[in-house]
């Protein structure tokens, strides 16, 4: 096929509807481009107004849900508490009686010398319990109000009411509910144990060192802090019988808000406890009358706190009132006057003594403080928030709350603690091994380990013992010219001797009895046929010892020991509780004794049996002393007990026995 002959003019005209083609496109694409711009912005507006709409119907409709249900809790008034719920006790620090329930009104209260959440009366010192209950399983406080009139609530009261019940703060105390059912109208508060600050700096038998004080300052001014950040502003009566204090010596303000639940005004108070109820009060304030703000002012609030500042200080009445001439109604027209030369205020000294006899000097930072707090005119007062933050200066930014000082102590005696446990621990170790030895010297070691368990120790018979009984001869003689001290000397070193060679040996001492001295071996621990031996080696050796044994007062003295051995079968066990004893039984024990009273000065009578039981062991040298007359046995064979291989009796054995020749060494 043949292709199309392209000329110049073709191609020019080809390329130019190119171009043109080109060009109608891009405009088309730009003009479609352009509208749907506004298309998009509207989308966006829209999407924007139809969010905002939502967000702001939402906010309405939230809003409307809350005052609903505001207007709702308001009209349930949850607060109300009806009188049969509360159960009444009678109670001073922490006891607690129940009683019968009776009507409110005509409850009497009950009169004390120690105060629970309580108040003084004008002239004397006794002090007035508030009742207090059980509430749902809580302590509380009950305030009754005497009111004439019916309680008549305003939506302004029960708003109030739901902001004192929405109050939480750990400084001011807590309001449960109330009952406005007459005569039963009350308020229920938190029960504060420890009763009023006013009563605690009163009662001389606490004692107040500089961290109590401190404490109690600071949580006051924490207290007011929150008070007047909240919906009520200020509190209007503050002062120390409206600072309660809780099992943690915590403070609580009270006393605030609850105009509605105000008793009537009394018009037969006495005076004197008319004018002393007006010492906390702000001079502008009395000077306003009946016609001052009901809560007072955050102003006044700072006044009553420096008053307060003053009681704690000096742990007395607000001007010294009780204390100086002056009456409060007195106190009170100096106060209200025009001040001259200066205001009429308390004075603080520059420096104190605590109760921990420690001074502690206060500097001009304190005296500012209080001046501050009562200045004549209320905007010159410092507000709660500054008297907090002049507080951290003084404490040099020292925790002031008690709890938290206390926690700051224990961290501190927590490092030390794991040494000192150590140190008690090894101490206790020390003593009780001093307890354990002198156990030990009483009752064997096997008895005493029993009895220290809680075990208790029956009687046993032993097959195999050998009983030592010994005397002084010539004891009562010599004691007769001696004083009784020189004879207490005389068996203490002799018998300490005594002692110190037994342990030598596999034996126990049972007892001493004046110059007697028991021992035996074979018991408690069972040791085969060794017993014979043992108690045959001590025996010579204290024969040994008697000789070289010199007395204190008579130094010229030679002491004798007359020595009696038996072996035979015995009985043990401990008898007592009281004090307990280890104590032998059998005919053994009687043998043995007869042994030795039988015997002779410097010499170790032994019997048949022991003679027998020792004859395994050819050291030792024996020889026969014929028979005797034992009480209760008649006429028996006994021995004489001459020496051993390093022990002989001088006098009685020369080395030449043919029928002895014991191999040498050390037995």
């Amino acid at each position: 096929m043949d292709c199309p002959q392209r000329t110049p003019q073709t191609v020019a005209s080809t390329t130019s509807c190119v171009l043109k083609t080109r060009q109608v496109s891009f405009l088309s694409e730009v003009t479609s481009t352009e509208d749907c711009i506004p298309e998009r912005n509207t989308l966006i507006i829209s999407a924007c107004v139809v969010v905002l709409c939502v967000v702001v119907v939402s906010y309405i409709v939230a809003s409307a849900l809350k005052k609903r249900r505001d207007e709702r809790e308001l009209n349930m008034m949850l607060w109300r508490v009806s009188f049969d719920e509360i159960k009444f006790s009678k109670m001073a620090h922490g006891s607690s009686i129940m009683c019968s329930k009776r009507s409110f009104a005509n409850r009497s209260m009950m009169c004390s010398s120690s105060s629970v959440n309580s108040h003084r009366t004008a002239t004397t010192d006794d002090q007035l319990f508030i009742q207090v209950g059980l509430y749902k399983g809580m302590t509380v406080a009950v305030k009754s109000v005497n009111k004439e009139s019916r309680l008549l609530l305003t939506r302004e009261d029960l708003i109030e009411v739901k902001q004192l019940l929405d109050m939480s703060h750990d400084n001011v105390n807590a309001f449960i509910g109330a009952c406005i059912e007459q005569p039963n109208m009350c308020v229920l508060t938190a029960y504060c144990p420890k009763g009023s600050l006013q009563d605690i700096l009163e009662n001389n038998d606490i004692k107040l060192d500089m961290m109590f004080k401190n404490s109690f300052v600071n949580d006051i001014v924490e207290g007011m802090i929150y008070l007047h950040h909240s919906p009520l502003k200020s509190h209007g009566s503050l002062k120390s019988s409206n600072c309660l204090v809780d099992n943690r010596w915590m403070i609580k303000i009270t006393g605030h808000g609850m105009r509605s639940f105000q008793s009537d005004p009394q018009e037969d108070v006495p005076e004197y406890e008319k004018y002393r109820n007006m010492l906390w009060t702000a001079p502008e304030l009395l000077r306003l009358g009946s016609t001052k703000p009901l809560y007072g002012t955050q102003n006044g609030d700072v006044y009553s706190f420096g008053i307060i500042l003053q009681e704690i200080l000096h742990r007395a009445l607000p001007f010294f009132v009780g204390s100086s001439t002056m009456t409060p109604r007195e106190v009170i027209e100096r106060v209200m006057e025009p001040p001259k030369e200066g205001p009429y205020r308390p004075e603080i000294p520059s420096s104190f003594d605590d109760d921990d006899s420690t001074t502690t000097s206060m500097n001009e930072d304190v005296h500012k403080l209080a001046s501050q707090c009562w200045s004549e005119q209320p905007d010159d007062r410092m507000s709660f928030t500054n008297v907090r933050r002049q507080l951290r200066k003084l404490n040099y930014g020292r925790k002031l709350n008690i709890v938290d000082t206390m926690i700051s102590k224990l961290e501190k005696y927590a490092s030390n603690l794991e040494e000192i446990v150590n140190q008690r621990t090894s101490e206790l170790i020390d003593e009780k091994k001093k307890t354990d030895t002198l156990l030990y010297r009483m009752l064997p070691k096997m008895v005493a380990e029993k009895l220290k368990t809680g075990k208790g120790m029956e009687a046993e018979l032993y097959d195999h013992v050998t009983i030592y009984f010994s005397d002084i001869v010539g004891f009562t003689a010599l004691s007769s010219e001696s004083s009784p001290m020189e004879v207490v000397q005389l068996l203490n070193d002799l018998y300490t001797m005594f002692d110190s060679i037994i342990t030598k040996y596999d034996v126990y001492k049972v007892e001493t009895i004046g110059d007697a001295y028991m021992v035996a071996s074979g018991l408690p621990v069972r040791n085969g046929k060794q017993h014979v031996k043992e108690v045959a080696c001590m025996a010579l050796d204290l024969l040994r010892a008697i000789s070289e044994f010199k007395v204190r007062n008579r130094p010229e003295y030679q002491m004798r020991l007359r020595i009696g051995l038996h072996t035979g079968p015995c009985a043990a066990g401990v008898v007592g509780q009281t004090m307990p004893r280890y104590c032998l039984f059998g005919d053994t024990v009687n043998t043995a004794s007869r042994m030795e009273s039988t015997g002779e000065a410097l010499r170790i009578h032994m019997s048949q049996q022991a003679k027998d039981a020792l004859a395994m062991f050819p050291e030792f040298l024996t020889e026969y002393r014929g028979e005797i007359s034992v009480k209760g046995k008649g006429d028996i064979a006994t021995y004489w007990l001459l020496g051993n291989s390093e022990i002989k009796i001088f006098g009685k054995y020369d080395g030449n026995h043919d029928s002895w020749n014991p191999p040498m060494g050390n037995i």
